[in-house]
């Protein structure tokens, strides 16, 4: 007699048939489960065909044999259904949150590499108001009588009584007494 669907059997002589496993499926007369397919998942024992597992939700994945969907990781972001991995963000985009469906652009004074969990901070001396870097070298380096702190979305002058020589500082200094 052959197995009911979402049921199995795998030895010979049996008298019965067994549950199908969860994150699979079994037709009739299975002699052992099928794994739901990359981008489905389920936790049923009872599936008789691929079309029991679930698609994985944007936001989430699921790989071949999934028992449930897992959600994308900050950094990254699934936009479909039934995806079987989730996408990096590019560079100059971001995500701090999982289960994302999309990314967000860098911020001002900030640059994104591709993957970026969060936006890192221009380098002390150097500034920029642009939401699409992707790199360090993006930042621009405060010209002379000028200065940027850390995180900087545009460069200051030095105030009176102070000066900047060079290129990428991240203050002025103060004139000598009587200059």
């Amino acid at each position: 007699e052959l197995c009911a669907g979402g049921t199995y059997q795998d030895d010979t002589g049996a008298t019965g048939c067994l549950a199908c496993k969860q994150g699979s499926y079994c037709a009739e007369g299975a002699a052992a489960p099928l794994p739901c397919d990359g981008g489905t998942y389920s936790s049923a024992t009872d599936n008789d065909e691929q079309g029991d597992c679930t698609a994985a939700n944007p936001g989430y994945f699921a790989t071949t044999g999934s028992t449930q969907q897992t959600p994308c990781a900050k950094g990254s972001y699934a936009v479909t259904f039934g995806l079987t991995k989730c996408e990096l963000c590019a560079g100059g985009t971001y995500q701090d949150d999982t289960g994302a469906t999309g990314c967000l652009a860098c911020k001002q004074g900030s640059y994104c590499a591709e993957g970026a969990a969060a936006p890192l901070p221009c380098d002390g001396g150097t500034y920029s108001s642009a939401t699409d870097n992707d790199e360090q070298g993006d930042c621009t380096a405060a010209n002379p009588g000028y200065f940027a702190t850390t995180g900087s979305t545009q460069q200051t002058p030095c105030a009176k009584g102070s000066y900047a020589v060079t290129f990428g500082l991240t203050k002025c200094e103060l004139c000598a007494g009587g200059t």
